[in-house]
Protein backbone atom coordinates (compact mmCIF):
# COMPACT_ATOMS: atom_id res chain seq x y z
CA UNK A 1 0.00 0.00 0.00
CA UNK A 2 2.97 2.33 0.45
CA UNK A 3 3.82 2.08 -3.27
CA UNK A 4 0.19 2.51 -4.22
CA UNK A 5 0.00 5.64 -2.07
CA UNK A 6 3.07 7.19 -3.71
CA UNK A 7 1.84 6.34 -7.22
CA UNK A 8 -1.67 7.60 -6.46
CA UNK A 9 -0.27 10.87 -5.09
CA UNK A 10 1.82 11.49 -8.20
CA UNK A 11 -1.07 10.61 -10.51
CA UNK A 12 -3.43 12.90 -8.59
CA UNK A 13 -1.03 15.86 -8.90
CA UNK A 14 -0.44 15.08 -12.58
CA UNK A 15 -4.18 14.86 -13.26
CA UNK A 16 -4.76 18.25 -11.59
CA UNK A 17 -1.94 19.78 -13.68
CA UNK A 18 -3.42 18.48 -16.95
CA UNK A 19 -6.99 19.41 -16.11
CA UNK A 20 -5.91 22.90 -15.10
CA UNK A 21 -5.16 23.68 -18.75
CA UNK A 22 -8.81 23.35 -19.71
CA UNK A 23 -10.53 23.97 -16.31
CA UNK A 24 -8.59 26.28 -13.98
CA UNK A 25 -11.03 25.81 -11.10
CA UNK A 26 -9.68 22.30 -10.56
CA UNK A 27 -6.77 23.90 -8.69
CA UNK A 28 -9.04 23.97 -5.62
CA UNK A 29 -8.80 20.18 -5.48
CA UNK A 30 -5.29 20.69 -4.10
CA UNK A 31 -6.87 21.94 -0.88
CA UNK A 32 -7.81 18.31 -0.24
CA UNK A 33 -5.09 16.46 -2.13
CA UNK A 34 -2.03 18.20 -0.64
CA UNK A 35 -3.04 17.74 3.06
CA UNK A 36 -3.76 14.04 2.33
CA UNK A 37 -0.33 13.67 0.70
CA UNK A 38 1.35 15.35 3.68
CA UNK A 39 -0.52 13.14 6.17
CA UNK A 40 0.33 10.02 4.18
CA UNK A 41 3.99 11.02 3.93
CA UNK A 42 4.13 11.46 7.70
CA UNK A 43 2.41 8.11 8.19
CA UNK A 44 5.08 6.33 6.15
CA UNK A 45 8.01 7.70 8.17
CA UNK A 46 6.56 7.66 11.71
CA UNK A 47 7.47 4.66 13.89
CA UNK A 48 4.63 4.36 16.42
CA UNK A 49 1.81 2.89 14.35
CA UNK A 50 2.49 -0.08 12.09
CA UNK A 51 -0.93 0.20 10.46
CA UNK A 52 -0.29 3.80 9.44
CA UNK A 53 3.15 2.94 8.01
CA UNK A 54 1.73 0.12 5.93
CA UNK A 55 -1.53 1.81 4.94
CA UNK A 56 -0.89 5.58 4.77
CA UNK A 57 -4.04 7.71 5.33
CA UNK A 58 -6.35 4.70 4.98
CA UNK A 59 -4.99 3.17 8.20
CA UNK A 60 -6.33 6.16 10.11
CA UNK A 61 -9.84 5.07 9.23
CA UNK A 62 -9.65 2.30 11.82
CA UNK A 63 -8.83 4.85 14.54
CA UNK A 64 -11.79 6.97 13.46
CA UNK A 65 -14.18 4.00 13.51
CA UNK A 66 -12.93 2.96 16.96
CA UNK A 67 -13.54 6.52 18.14
CA UNK A 68 -17.01 6.73 16.57
CA UNK A 69 -18.15 3.23 17.54
CA UNK A 70 -19.64 3.98 21.00
CA UNK A 71 -21.46 7.05 19.69
CA UNK A 72 -22.88 5.23 16.67
CA UNK A 73 -23.95 2.36 18.88
CA UNK A 74 -25.61 4.61 21.46
CA UNK A 75 -27.53 6.81 19.03
CA UNK A 76 -28.33 4.45 16.16
CA UNK A 77 -28.07 0.78 17.03
CA UNK A 78 -28.64 -0.02 20.72
CA UNK A 79 -32.08 -1.11 21.88
CA UNK A 80 -33.99 0.33 24.82
CA UNK A 81 -32.57 -2.31 27.15
CA UNK A 82 -29.06 -2.95 25.74
CA UNK A 83 -26.96 0.08 26.64
CA UNK A 84 -24.35 -0.06 29.40
CA UNK A 85 -23.61 1.01 32.10
CA UNK A 86 -27.08 2.61 31.97
CA UNK A 87 -29.46 1.43 29.27
CA UNK A 88 -31.56 3.81 27.20
CA UNK A 89 -34.78 2.86 28.99
CA UNK A 90 -33.44 4.12 32.32
CA UNK A 91 -31.68 7.14 30.81
CA UNK A 92 -34.91 8.14 29.11
CA UNK A 93 -37.06 7.93 32.24
CA UNK A 94 -34.50 9.94 34.22
CA UNK A 95 -34.47 12.66 31.54
CA UNK A 96 -38.26 12.69 31.40
CA UNK A 97 -38.72 12.98 35.14
CA UNK A 98 -35.98 15.58 35.49
CA UNK A 99 -37.53 17.72 32.76
CA UNK A 100 -41.09 17.20 33.95
CA UNK A 101 -42.03 15.49 30.67
CA UNK A 102 -44.45 12.61 30.21
CA UNK A 103 -42.83 9.48 31.70
CA UNK A 104 -45.51 6.91 30.92
CA UNK A 105 -45.04 4.22 28.25
CA UNK A 106 -47.49 2.79 25.67
CA UNK A 107 -48.22 -0.72 24.54
CA UNK A 108 -46.68 -2.76 27.35
CA UNK A 109 -43.26 -3.61 28.71
CA UNK A 110 -40.15 -4.00 26.57
CA UNK A 111 -38.53 -6.14 29.25
CA UNK A 112 -38.37 -9.90 28.71
CA UNK A 113 -40.42 -11.23 31.62
CA UNK A 114 -39.35 -14.81 30.86
CA UNK A 115 -35.63 -14.22 31.26
CA UNK A 116 -33.85 -15.62 34.29
CA UNK A 117 -33.31 -12.77 36.75
CA UNK A 118 -36.53 -10.87 36.00
CA UNK A 119 -37.91 -9.35 39.23
CA UNK A 120 -41.20 -7.80 40.32
CA UNK A 121 -43.18 -6.82 43.41
CA UNK A 122 -46.31 -8.67 44.43
CA UNK A 123 -49.13 -6.15 44.43
CA UNK A 124 -52.17 -6.45 46.69
CA UNK A 125 -55.90 -6.68 46.05
CA UNK A 126 -56.11 -4.29 48.98
CA UNK A 127 -53.96 -1.60 47.38
CA UNK A 128 -53.95 1.77 49.13
CA UNK A 129 -55.12 4.97 47.47
CA UNK A 130 -51.94 7.03 47.15
CA UNK A 131 -53.73 10.21 46.10
CA UNK A 132 -54.53 11.51 49.57
CA UNK A 133 -51.48 13.72 49.74
CA UNK A 134 -49.52 11.70 52.25
CA UNK A 135 -46.20 13.36 53.13
CA UNK A 136 -42.97 12.09 51.61
CA UNK A 137 -41.67 9.12 53.62
CA UNK A 138 -38.60 9.98 55.68
CA UNK A 139 -36.35 8.23 58.18
CA UNK A 140 -34.47 9.34 61.27
CA UNK A 141 -30.74 8.58 61.26
CA UNK A 142 -29.10 8.63 64.65
CA UNK A 143 -28.75 5.85 67.20
CA UNK A 144 -28.72 6.00 71.01
CA UNK A 145 -25.22 7.53 71.03
CA UNK A 146 -26.16 10.37 68.69
CA UNK A 147 -27.45 13.65 70.13
CA UNK A 148 -28.25 15.35 66.79
CA UNK A 149 -30.17 12.85 64.64
CA UNK A 150 -30.95 13.72 61.04
CA UNK A 151 -34.37 13.54 59.39
CA UNK A 152 -33.46 12.09 55.99
CA UNK A 153 -35.21 11.51 52.70
CA UNK A 154 -35.39 7.97 51.32
CA UNK A 155 -33.50 9.09 48.16
CA UNK A 156 -30.39 11.28 48.31
CA UNK A 157 -27.37 12.31 46.24
CA UNK A 158 -24.54 9.80 46.52
CA UNK A 159 -20.86 10.66 46.95
CA UNK A 160 -19.34 12.70 44.10
CA UNK A 161 -16.43 15.03 44.84
CA UNK A 162 -15.73 18.53 43.66
CA UNK A 163 -12.84 17.65 41.42
CA UNK A 164 -14.52 14.68 39.88
CA UNK A 165 -17.44 17.03 39.12
CA UNK A 166 -17.33 20.66 38.06
CA UNK A 167 -18.14 23.55 40.37
CA UNK A 168 -21.38 24.20 38.46
CA UNK A 169 -22.39 20.56 38.81
CA UNK A 170 -21.78 20.71 42.58
CA UNK A 171 -23.76 23.95 42.86
CA UNK A 172 -26.67 22.48 40.90
CA UNK A 173 -26.72 19.29 42.97
CA UNK A 174 -26.69 21.20 46.24
CA UNK A 175 -29.29 23.71 45.16
CA UNK A 176 -31.48 20.82 44.04
CA UNK A 177 -31.00 19.13 47.42
CA UNK A 178 -31.97 22.35 49.16
CA UNK A 179 -35.08 22.74 47.00
CA UNK A 180 -36.18 19.14 47.47
CA UNK A 181 -35.14 18.76 51.13
CA UNK A 182 -32.79 15.82 50.68
CA UNK A 183 -29.08 15.37 51.35
CA UNK A 184 -25.99 15.78 49.20
CA UNK A 185 -22.92 13.61 49.89
CA UNK A 186 -19.72 15.58 49.29
CA UNK A 187 -17.58 12.65 48.21
CA UNK A 188 -14.08 12.35 49.60
CA UNK A 189 -12.88 15.65 48.09
CA UNK A 190 -14.01 17.65 51.15
CA UNK A 191 -16.55 20.44 51.61
CA UNK A 192 -15.98 23.20 49.08
CA UNK A 193 -17.52 26.69 48.94
CA UNK A 194 -19.69 25.34 46.14
CA UNK A 195 -21.23 22.81 48.53
CA UNK A 196 -22.10 25.60 50.97
CA UNK A 197 -23.34 28.24 48.55
CA UNK A 198 -27.01 27.21 48.45
CA UNK A 199 -27.36 25.74 51.94
CA UNK A 200 -28.40 22.20 51.04
CA UNK A 201 -27.95 19.44 53.64
CA UNK A 202 -24.53 17.81 53.42
CA UNK A 203 -23.12 14.41 54.28
CA UNK A 204 -19.40 15.04 54.64
CA UNK A 205 -17.44 12.02 53.44
CA UNK A 206 -14.04 11.44 55.04
CA UNK A 207 -11.82 9.32 52.81
CA UNK A 208 -8.39 7.85 53.30
CA UNK A 209 -6.79 11.09 52.09
CA UNK A 210 -8.57 13.06 54.86
CA UNK A 211 -9.14 15.95 52.46
CA UNK A 212 -10.39 18.97 54.36
CA UNK A 213 -9.18 17.57 57.67
CA UNK A 214 -5.56 16.53 57.04
CA UNK A 215 -2.19 17.72 58.26
CA UNK A 216 0.87 18.29 56.08
CA UNK A 217 1.73 14.59 56.19
CA UNK A 218 -1.74 13.57 55.05
CA UNK A 219 -2.91 12.29 58.44
CA UNK A 220 -6.20 13.11 60.18
CA UNK A 221 -6.34 16.53 61.84
CA UNK A 222 -9.02 16.72 64.57
CA UNK A 223 -8.97 20.51 64.77
CA UNK A 224 -9.74 21.17 61.11
CA UNK A 225 -12.30 18.38 61.17
CA UNK A 226 -14.16 19.88 64.13
CA UNK A 227 -14.26 23.33 62.53
CA UNK A 228 -15.95 22.00 59.39
CA UNK A 229 -18.09 19.29 61.03
CA UNK A 230 -19.85 21.79 63.27
CA UNK A 231 -21.15 23.84 60.34
CA UNK A 232 -24.94 23.83 60.19
CA UNK A 233 -25.00 22.51 56.63
CA UNK A 234 -23.10 19.38 57.61
CA UNK A 235 -25.75 16.99 58.92
CA UNK A 236 -23.84 13.68 58.94
CA UNK A 237 -20.27 12.38 58.53
CA UNK A 238 -19.46 9.28 56.50
CA UNK A 239 -16.14 7.44 56.77
CA UNK A 240 -15.31 6.01 53.37
CA UNK A 241 -13.73 2.57 53.72
CA UNK A 242 -14.22 1.59 50.09
CA UNK A 243 -16.46 2.18 47.08
CA UNK A 244 -17.98 -0.31 44.70
CA UNK A 245 -16.19 0.75 41.53
CA UNK A 246 -12.69 0.27 42.95
CA UNK A 247 -12.73 -1.22 46.46
CA UNK A 248 -9.31 -1.57 48.03
CA UNK A 249 -7.78 0.80 45.46
CA UNK A 250 -8.26 4.31 46.83
CA UNK A 251 -9.51 7.39 45.04
CA UNK A 252 -8.04 8.87 41.88
CA UNK A 253 -8.08 12.54 40.89
CA UNK A 254 -6.38 12.94 37.48
CA UNK A 255 -3.80 15.73 37.26
CA UNK A 256 -5.87 17.56 34.63
CA UNK A 257 -8.73 17.95 37.09
CA UNK A 258 -6.54 19.01 40.04
CA UNK A 259 -6.83 22.78 39.66
CA UNK A 260 -5.39 25.38 42.03
CA UNK A 261 -8.80 25.79 43.67
CA UNK A 262 -9.27 22.06 44.20
CA UNK A 263 -5.72 21.66 45.49
CA UNK A 264 -6.32 24.38 48.10
CA UNK A 265 -9.55 22.72 49.26
CA UNK A 266 -7.83 19.33 49.51
CA UNK A 267 -4.48 20.67 50.82
CA UNK A 268 -2.49 19.02 48.02
CA UNK A 269 -0.19 20.20 45.21
CA UNK A 270 -2.02 21.53 42.15
CA UNK A 271 -1.58 19.88 38.74
CA UNK A 272 -0.63 16.49 40.13
CA UNK A 273 -2.57 13.24 40.16
CA UNK A 274 -3.92 12.71 43.66
CA UNK A 275 -4.19 9.08 44.71
CA UNK A 276 -5.93 8.44 48.01
CA UNK A 277 -4.38 5.56 49.97
CA UNK A 278 -6.28 2.25 49.82
CA UNK A 279 -6.76 2.20 53.61
CA UNK A 280 -7.01 4.58 56.58
CA UNK A 281 -4.06 5.72 58.71
CA UNK A 282 -6.32 6.86 61.60
CA UNK A 283 -7.12 3.25 62.50
CA UNK A 284 -5.86 -0.22 61.64
CA UNK A 285 -8.20 -2.56 63.54
CA UNK A 286 -11.99 -2.78 63.99
CA UNK A 287 -11.66 -1.66 67.62
CA UNK A 288 -9.61 1.37 66.60
CA UNK A 289 -12.24 2.10 63.95
CA UNK A 290 -14.93 2.22 66.65
CA UNK A 291 -12.78 4.60 68.67
CA UNK A 292 -12.41 6.78 65.57
CA UNK A 293 -16.20 6.83 65.16
CA UNK A 294 -16.55 7.92 68.77
CA UNK A 295 -13.93 10.65 68.24
CA UNK A 296 -15.72 12.01 65.16
CA UNK A 297 -19.07 11.99 66.94
CA UNK A 298 -17.57 13.94 69.85
CA UNK A 299 -15.72 16.42 67.62
CA UNK A 300 -18.85 17.02 65.50
CA UNK A 301 -21.00 17.81 68.50
CA UNK A 302 -23.03 14.60 68.41
CA UNK A 303 -23.94 14.35 64.72
CA UNK A 304 -24.62 10.96 63.06
CA UNK A 305 -21.44 9.11 62.11
CA UNK A 306 -21.41 6.21 59.68
CA UNK A 307 -19.19 4.44 57.21
CA UNK A 308 -19.38 3.39 53.58
CA UNK A 309 -18.07 0.08 52.28
CA UNK A 310 -18.12 -2.30 49.40
CA UNK A 311 -18.29 -5.78 50.90
CA UNK A 312 -15.20 -7.90 50.33
CA UNK A 313 -14.29 -10.62 52.82
CA UNK A 314 -17.37 -11.38 54.90
CA UNK A 315 -15.27 -12.07 57.99
CA UNK A 316 -14.09 -8.45 58.03
CA UNK A 317 -17.62 -7.14 58.47
CA UNK A 318 -18.18 -9.75 61.16
CA UNK A 319 -15.06 -8.40 62.87
CA UNK A 320 -16.47 -4.86 62.70
CA UNK A 321 -19.75 -6.01 64.27
CA UNK A 322 -17.85 -7.84 67.01
CA UNK A 323 -15.94 -4.62 67.66
CA UNK A 324 -19.27 -2.77 68.02
CA UNK A 325 -20.32 -5.29 70.66
CA UNK A 326 -16.98 -5.27 72.48
CA UNK A 327 -16.50 -1.48 72.48
CA UNK A 328 -20.18 -0.61 72.94
CA UNK A 329 -19.66 2.00 70.21
CA UNK A 330 -21.91 1.90 67.17
CA UNK A 331 -22.12 3.85 63.93
CA UNK A 332 -25.42 5.54 63.22
CA UNK A 333 -25.58 4.35 59.63
CA UNK A 334 -23.80 2.10 57.14
CA UNK A 335 -23.74 2.82 53.41
CA UNK A 336 -23.44 -0.34 51.32
CA UNK A 337 -22.01 0.23 47.84
CA UNK A 338 -22.38 -2.56 45.31
CA UNK A 339 -19.58 -3.75 43.06
CA UNK A 340 -21.52 -2.34 40.09
CA UNK A 341 -21.04 1.19 41.44
CA UNK A 342 -19.55 3.83 39.17
CA UNK A 343 -16.76 6.38 39.40
CA UNK A 344 -14.92 8.86 37.21
CA UNK A 345 -11.73 6.80 36.97
CA UNK A 346 -11.05 3.19 37.92
CA UNK A 347 -8.90 0.32 36.61
CA UNK A 348 -10.91 -2.10 34.48
CA UNK A 349 -10.03 -5.07 36.67
CA UNK A 350 -11.41 -3.36 39.77
CA UNK A 351 -14.63 -2.22 38.10
CA UNK A 352 -15.27 -5.65 36.61
CA UNK A 353 -13.95 -8.10 39.17
CA UNK A 354 -13.58 -6.62 42.66
CA UNK A 355 -16.41 -6.13 45.15
CA UNK A 356 -19.69 -7.88 45.93
CA UNK A 357 -22.78 -6.86 43.88
CA UNK A 358 -25.31 -4.73 45.75
CA UNK A 359 -28.11 -7.27 46.15
CA UNK A 360 -25.87 -9.84 47.83
CA UNK A 361 -23.91 -7.23 49.78
CA UNK A 362 -27.02 -5.51 51.10
CA UNK A 363 -28.70 -8.72 52.24
CA UNK A 364 -25.45 -9.89 53.86
CA UNK A 365 -24.89 -6.63 55.78
CA UNK A 366 -28.49 -6.49 56.98
CA UNK A 367 -28.49 -10.17 57.99
CA UNK A 368 -25.25 -9.78 59.90
CA UNK A 369 -26.56 -6.73 61.75
CA UNK A 370 -29.73 -8.66 62.59
CA UNK A 371 -27.67 -11.62 63.78
CA UNK A 372 -25.71 -9.37 66.15
CA UNK A 373 -28.93 -7.55 67.16
CA UNK A 374 -27.57 -4.24 65.85
CA UNK A 375 -29.96 -3.48 63.00
CA UNK A 376 -32.53 -1.79 65.25
CA UNK A 377 -30.11 1.07 66.01
CA UNK A 378 -28.19 1.33 62.73
CA UNK A 379 -29.71 2.60 59.49
CA UNK A 380 -28.54 1.00 56.24
CA UNK A 381 -28.22 3.04 53.03
CA UNK A 382 -27.95 1.32 49.64
CA UNK A 383 -25.92 2.74 46.77
CA UNK A 384 -25.24 1.46 43.20
CA UNK A 385 -27.23 1.78 39.96
CA UNK A 386 -30.39 3.24 41.52
CA UNK A 387 -32.51 5.01 38.90
CA UNK A 388 -36.18 4.19 39.43
CA UNK A 389 -38.75 3.66 42.15
CA UNK A 390 -38.52 -0.12 41.77
CA UNK A 391 -34.77 0.02 42.40
CA UNK A 392 -35.53 1.69 45.72
CA UNK A 393 -38.28 -0.80 46.53
CA UNK A 394 -36.02 -3.81 45.96
CA UNK A 395 -33.39 -2.39 48.27
CA UNK A 396 -35.94 -1.55 50.95
CA UNK A 397 -37.23 -5.11 50.76
CA UNK A 398 -33.71 -6.45 51.33
CA UNK A 399 -33.28 -4.27 54.42
CA UNK A 400 -32.14 -0.81 53.33
CA UNK A 401 -33.66 2.23 55.03
CA UNK A 402 -32.67 4.76 52.36
CA UNK A 403 -30.91 4.89 48.99
CA UNK A 404 -28.26 7.08 47.39
CA UNK A 405 -27.93 7.69 43.67
CA UNK A 406 -24.89 9.11 41.86
CA UNK A 407 -25.20 8.29 38.17
CA UNK A 408 -28.96 8.82 38.28
CA UNK A 409 -28.34 12.36 39.53
CA UNK A 410 -25.64 12.86 36.89
CA UNK A 411 -28.07 11.90 34.14
CA UNK A 412 -30.63 14.27 35.65
CA UNK A 413 -27.93 16.97 35.42
CA UNK A 414 -27.69 16.29 31.70
CA UNK A 415 -25.05 13.55 31.45
CA UNK A 416 -25.27 11.88 28.01
CA UNK A 417 -23.10 8.87 28.92
CA UNK A 418 -20.27 9.89 26.63
CA UNK A 419 -17.96 7.83 28.92
CA UNK A 420 -15.16 10.41 29.09
CA UNK A 421 -15.41 11.20 32.83
CA UNK A 422 -11.73 10.30 33.27
CA UNK A 423 -10.45 12.61 30.51
CA UNK A 424 -11.64 16.04 31.71
CA UNK A 425 -13.56 16.37 28.43
CA UNK A 426 -17.16 15.89 29.58
CA UNK A 427 -19.17 17.64 26.83
CA UNK A 428 -22.06 18.68 29.12
CA UNK A 429 -19.91 20.22 31.88
CA UNK A 430 -20.67 17.65 34.60
CA UNK A 431 -17.44 15.67 35.07
CA UNK A 432 -14.81 18.23 34.05
CA UNK A 433 -12.68 21.07 35.34
CA UNK A 434 -12.44 22.71 31.91
CA UNK A 435 -14.05 26.13 32.53
CA UNK A 436 -15.35 26.36 28.97
CA UNK A 437 -17.15 23.04 29.23
CA UNK A 438 -18.33 23.61 32.81
CA UNK A 439 -19.84 26.97 31.83
CA UNK A 440 -22.33 25.15 29.60
CA UNK A 441 -24.08 23.74 32.70
CA UNK A 442 -26.63 26.30 33.91
CA UNK A 443 -26.97 25.89 37.68
CA UNK A 444 -30.52 27.20 38.11
CA UNK A 445 -31.94 24.99 35.35
CA UNK A 446 -30.12 21.82 36.40
CA UNK A 447 -30.97 22.33 40.08
CA UNK A 448 -34.66 22.26 39.17
CA UNK A 449 -34.08 19.04 37.24
CA UNK A 450 -32.31 17.41 40.19
CA UNK A 451 -35.12 18.33 42.59
CA UNK A 452 -37.78 17.19 40.11
CA UNK A 453 -36.09 13.84 39.42
CA UNK A 454 -35.77 13.10 43.12
CA UNK A 455 -39.34 14.13 43.85
CA UNK A 456 -40.91 12.11 41.01
CA UNK A 457 -38.81 9.04 41.80
CA UNK A 458 -39.85 9.14 45.46
CA UNK A 459 -43.45 9.57 44.32
CA UNK A 460 -43.12 6.53 42.02
CA UNK A 461 -41.66 4.59 44.95
CA UNK A 462 -44.62 5.50 47.14
CA UNK A 463 -47.05 4.46 44.42
CA UNK A 464 -45.39 1.04 44.09
CA UNK A 465 -45.48 0.58 47.87
CA UNK A 466 -49.15 1.57 47.91
CA UNK A 467 -49.88 -1.01 45.21
CA UNK A 468 -48.63 -3.65 47.66
CA UNK A 469 -51.08 -2.43 50.31
CA UNK A 470 -48.38 -0.71 52.35
CA UNK A 471 -47.94 2.87 53.54
CA UNK A 472 -44.21 3.25 54.23
CA UNK A 473 -40.98 1.76 52.85
CA UNK A 474 -40.15 0.32 56.28
CA UNK A 475 -43.13 -2.04 55.88
CA UNK A 476 -41.49 -3.77 52.92
CA UNK A 477 -39.77 -7.09 53.45
CA UNK A 478 -38.28 -9.84 51.34
CA UNK A 479 -41.58 -11.63 50.91
CA UNK A 480 -42.79 -8.81 48.65
CA UNK A 481 -40.24 -9.27 45.84
CA UNK A 482 -40.27 -12.17 43.36
CA UNK A 483 -37.42 -13.33 41.13
CA UNK A 484 -37.41 -15.75 38.21
CA UNK A 485 -34.58 -18.19 38.98
CA UNK A 486 -35.22 -20.45 35.98
CA UNK A 487 -37.64 -20.76 33.08
CA UNK A 488 -39.98 -22.77 35.28
CA UNK A 489 -39.25 -21.58 38.84
CA UNK A 490 -39.99 -18.39 40.74
CA UNK A 491 -38.80 -17.59 44.25
CA UNK A 492 -39.41 -14.81 46.72
CA UNK A 493 -36.51 -12.86 48.13
CA UNK A 494 -37.09 -14.39 51.57
CA UNK A 495 -36.55 -17.83 50.02
CA UNK A 496 -33.36 -16.74 48.28
CA UNK A 497 -32.10 -14.64 51.20
CA UNK A 498 -33.75 -16.11 54.32
CA UNK A 499 -33.79 -13.92 57.42
CA UNK A 500 -31.63 -14.95 60.39
CA UNK A 501 -33.06 -14.88 63.87
CA UNK A 502 -32.39 -11.62 65.70
CA UNK A 503 -29.40 -11.97 68.02
CA UNK A 504 -28.50 -15.46 66.79
CA UNK A 505 -24.82 -14.52 66.41
CA UNK A 506 -24.60 -13.52 70.06
CA UNK A 507 -25.08 -17.13 71.16
CA UNK A 508 -22.78 -20.13 71.03
CA UNK A 509 -25.37 -22.02 69.01
CA UNK A 510 -25.27 -19.69 66.00
CA UNK A 511 -26.43 -20.99 62.58
CA UNK A 512 -23.94 -23.26 60.85
CA UNK A 513 -23.90 -21.12 57.70
CA UNK A 514 -22.14 -18.36 59.68
CA UNK A 515 -19.55 -20.71 61.23
CA UNK A 516 -16.67 -19.81 58.92
CA UNK A 517 -17.04 -16.05 59.36
CA UNK A 518 -17.55 -16.37 63.10
CA UNK A 519 -14.36 -18.38 63.47
CA UNK A 520 -12.30 -16.16 61.17
CA UNK A 521 -13.36 -12.80 62.63
CA UNK A 522 -11.83 -10.97 65.55
CA UNK A 523 -12.50 -7.39 66.77
CA UNK A 524 -8.75 -6.81 67.06
CA UNK A 525 -7.96 -7.38 63.39
CA UNK A 526 -9.47 -6.93 59.95
CA UNK A 527 -7.53 -9.91 58.64
CA UNK A 528 -9.12 -13.35 59.08
CA UNK A 529 -7.77 -15.50 61.87
CA UNK A 530 -6.43 -18.96 60.95
CA UNK A 531 -9.03 -21.62 61.56
CA UNK A 532 -9.23 -25.38 61.53
CA UNK A 533 -8.88 -26.83 58.03
CA UNK A 534 -11.81 -29.16 58.54
CA UNK A 535 -14.05 -26.26 59.54
CA UNK A 536 -12.96 -24.30 56.45
CA UNK A 537 -13.78 -27.24 54.21
CA UNK A 538 -17.12 -27.68 55.94
CA UNK A 539 -17.90 -24.00 55.59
Amino acid sequence: MRKQFVVSSILALFAVALTYQIWPAVIWALVIIIPLILVGSYDMVQRKHALWRTFPVIGRGRWFMEFARPFLRQYFFESETDGVPINRMFRSVIYQRAKGSRDTIPYGTKVDTQRVGYEWIGHSMAAINNLHGRPEPRITIGGPQCSKPYDASILNISAMSFGALSSNAIRALNKGAKTGNFSHNTGEGSVSPHHLEHGGDLVWQIGTGYFGCRDKEGNFNPDTFAAMAKKDNVKMIEIKLSQGAKPGHGGILPAGKNTIEIAQIRSVEAGTQVDSPPSHSAFSTPMEMMEFIHELRTLSGGKPIGFKLSVGRKSEFFAVCKAMIASKIQPDFITVDGGEGGTGAAPLEFSNSVGMPLREALSFVCDTLIGFDLKKDIKVIASAKIFTGFHLVKNFALGADACNSARGMMVALGCVQSLVCNTNECPVGVATQNPTLAKGLVVSNKAERIARFQQTTVKATSEIISSAGLEHPNELNRSHIYRRVSQTEIKRYDEIYPYPQAGCLLTKNYPEKFALEMQESCPESFMPAPIDTALRAKG
